[in-house]
């Protein structure tokens, strides 16, 4: 009899253990679980977003975004390559963007396809027909070979978002990220957003 109750007992805090891990952290503790190591827990790592959701304030952004006004904008280029550099060089294109449309440009976000590619771009509205830089900084540290990386902006454009890409060569050292092998991104038609 105590092995059964013992077996019993084992494995719900066995399926409590592994059950846990998937729970709201706002929710009540698994059996068995400690209250203090559950709330530790949920304070320190929070659940990961979904696959492809957003965070609370790119949503807020985009939703503000989407209620303005349309503009369009035109890149001076939509593909820089930076050629061949070498593993560990950090390096830098501005691209010119133009608001061709007749109300300002908002631009809410901008993000790189990874951490080693670093977007910056105007927090104030770009005025009809005023000109503007993002700036795309690439970090080629632990990076070999082709590379493309990709920069996502979200705007009050139409279209939106809007995708510049980024290229180059790296020389020296082994591929232990397995980048992204150079490849041809389709460009919207007219060359610009």
């Amino acid at each position: 009899m105590r092995k059964l109750i013992a077996f019993v007992l084992v494995s719900m805090m066995t399926i409590g253990a592994l059950t846990s891990c998937n729970q709201n952290p706002n929710a009540e503790p698994a059996v068995g679980a400690n209250n203090a190591d559950a709330a530790a827990a949920a304070a320190n790592t929070p659940p990961p977003p979904p696959p492809g959701a957003q965070n609370k304030e790119d949503s807020i952004a985009n939703a503000a975004i989407a209620a303005m006004p349309k503009t369009t904008a035109k890149f001076d280029k939509m593909e820089h390559d930076f050629g061949k550099i070498k593993q560990g060089d950090k390096v830098k294109y501005s691209f010119k963007l133009t608001n061709t449309g007749k109300e300002p440009l908002v631009i809410s976000s901008a993000k790189g396809s990874c951490g080693c590619t670093v977007p910056s771009y105007p927090k104030e509205p770009v005025a009809p027909g005023a000109t503007a830089n993002i700036d795309v900084e690439f970090d080629s540290k632990g990076k070999s070979g082709l590379q493309t990386k990709t920069v996502t902006i979200n705007a009050n454009t139409d279209p939106n978002p809007t995708r510049l890409t980024i290229k180059a060569d790296i020389a020296g050292g082994e591929n232990p990220t397995g980048g992204t092998p150079a490849t041809a991104v389709p460009v919207q038609p007219g060359g610009g957003h």
